[in-house]
């Protein structure tokens, strides 16, 4: 028989377990150390005497009481009144940590005593540098099966190297069944990835079936590293500038956010769930706030320019109507044409998508019809209302856009807005020209509610670019007499609102009123798809 670590050497490692968690717990008053019944128990034993000999920390241990082997099916119970959990930091050991069922049930329990659960899952880059084993892999698939199970948000803290290389296919093997873990999640509870680290290879494409990712700033990700990319293009480029933050906040849009630290992360990631419902069966938590719902908003229409060219900041717009002047963005840096952005109206969430004037003139190119189609849709799928505000002349040009296929992905948010069952107002600020008009949730798309300011110019295209096209002949008066024409016959909102188009023209101070008096009336709006297996969006 071989010995792998005899007394003393059991001891030890204990030992170090013990200032590892002094060193965490640094300015922390009173530590609970929760055992799991068995070894776990004494094992946390062990662990408070350490502490308390070496630290001026109030160590209380504590049982938790769980069945190993269907923890799912009887009540989890603690050896210490629950209320004073919520005095200090919680250390939750067992003795053995197989596929992490026990531990992750009981995490659940914990999670019960804070003011919103989630499930948990942290992959250490310390240990293996992060390497996912089989096992590891089978940790993440069940907490995504335990998320799904009690319809609680999962988060998956992520600092891996890539699959266990030692394991071979067997590590392969066990990343496929967390991301088929994860995918089982979409649409059902929110996911969220928080990369702390490297994350590469299959742990990168995990990244990938998130929701939302925040990434530190350390942190970088890629499916193929710099080796590769030297050995089959020649290149060299070094990890951050492959798939550092820079490179997923502009280039990629694969970060929702960009922070300092993990701090800043969890910090973030509050403030994104005060947003966001447990599972697609509920509704997203009310904010309270003291900010009247039918406050003017006079500052909005002095945002807009006299010159239909002249740009400005559709933020300010947002922060006009929102409770508080308070706007969460996510996905700021990438395609940053179009806002998604989420805010709260009488306390209630809701989801903007707005064209940015300030970045490319407002068109929609691929990437902002991604990131918006792709907003719309998780709003979608988790009961958030809809709040659009066009000023678009319309998609940006280009052949190397036609390409790449700008018709597919201008599908993908035609698509996301006419599957959209949630309550959906629009409002057209300014211009809204050609086949963006439709995209942007028109009527057409089937909106509740569409609003347009005095302002509002609805049609094919422009005065200027109409001219362009059927008066090339004519004279300077004659093209200035033709703009000024099509621009009372069909630019004017009023026209637009008289052919249904439109639902009403209101000024701009009103905006917040309106708003607020449209989602009170949607409150209790019902709608659903026709029965089919899934559909089939234009990606």
């Amino acid at each position: 028989m071989q010995v792998i670590l005899n007394h003393q050497k059991i001891q030890q490692k204990i030992t170090r377990l013990g200032h590892q968690i002094i060193e965490n717990c640094v300015g922390e008053k009173t530590i609970y150390i929760g055992g799991i019944i068995g070894n776990g128990y004494v094992l946390a034993q062990l662990l408070a005497t350490i502490i308390s000999e070496h630290s001026e920390i109030n160590v209380h241990v504590f049982e938790v009481n769980i069945n190993k082997e269907e923890p799912w099916k009887y009540p989890i119970t603690f050896s210490i009144d629950e209320k004073s959990l919520k005095k200090g930091f919680i250390v939750l050991v067992d003795d053995v940590i197989n596929s992490g069922k026990t531990m992750q049930y009981a995490l659940v329990r914990f999670l019960e005593q804070a003011g919103r659960n989630v499930v948990w899952v942290d992959i250490d880059a310390e240990y293996h540098r992060g390497a996912l084993s089989a096992e590891a892999s089978g940790v993440i698939a069940n907490a995504a099966a335990i998320a799904l199970n009690q319809r609680i948000p999962l988060v998956l803290a992520m600092a891996s190297s890539g699959a266990d290389i030692l394991e071979g296919i067997a590590a392969l093997h066990g990343w496929g069944q967390a991301a088929r873990a994860i995918a089982n999640c979409s649409g059902v509870i929110p996911t969220f990835t928080i990369v702390t680290g490297p994350a590469v290879s299959g742990p990168a494409l995990l990244i990938g079936l998130s929701d939302f990712v925040i990434m530190t700033a350390d942190s970088y990700a890629f499916v193929s590293g710099p080796t590769m990319v030297a050995e089959f293009t020649g290149i060299a480029i070094s990890n951050e500038d492959l798939g550092g933050t820079d490179a997923h906040a502009k280039q990629s849009g694969v970060a929702s956010l960009v922070v300092s630290d993990i701090a800043a992360a969890v910090e973030a990631l509050e403030q994104l769930l005060t947003f966001i419902p447990n599972n697609v069966d509920e509704l997203a938590p009310h904010v309270e706030t003291g900010d009247p719902s039918d406050r003017l908003t006079p500052e909005a229409g002095a945002l807009i320019p006299e010159s239909t060219t002249g740009s400005y900041d559709v933020r300010k717009v947002i922060r006009s109507i929102a409770d508080d002047d308070y706007l969460f963005e996510v996905r700021e840096r990438w395609a940053s044409n179009v806002i998604t952005a989420f805010i709260t109206i009488d306390g209630e969430s809701v989801g903007v998508v707005a064209n940015q004037p300030m970045v490319l003139a407002g068109t929609l190119d691929i990437p902002a019809s991604q990131k918006a189609a792709r907003f719309v849709s998780f709003c979608d799928a988790f009961n958030i209302p809809l709040l659009t505000l066009v000023d678009t002349p319309g998609f940006y040009p280009g052949k190397d856009l036609e390409w790449r296929g700008m018709i597919r992905h201008g599908g993908q948010l035609v698509f996301a807005y006419a599957r959209a069952t949630v309550p959906r107002v629009c409002i057209i600020l300014r211009k809204s020209y050609g086949g963006a008009y439709i995209v942007m949730d028109s009527k057409t798309m089937g909106n509740d509610l569409c609003l347009a300011w005095p302002t509002a110019e609805l049609a094919v295209m422009g005065a200027g670019q109409a001219a362009a096209i059927l008066q090339r002949r004519a004279t300077p008066e004659e093209r200035a007499a033709f703009e000024s024409d099509y621009a009372e016959r069909l630019l004017n909102p009023y026209i637009a609102a008289e052919r249904g188009y439109v639902d009403s023209v209101i000024n701009p101070e009103e905006t917040r009123r309106e708003v607020s008096s449209a989602f009170a009336m949607l409150r209790d709006k019902r709608e659903r798809l026709i029965p089919r297996k899934h559909d089939n969006t234009p990606l």
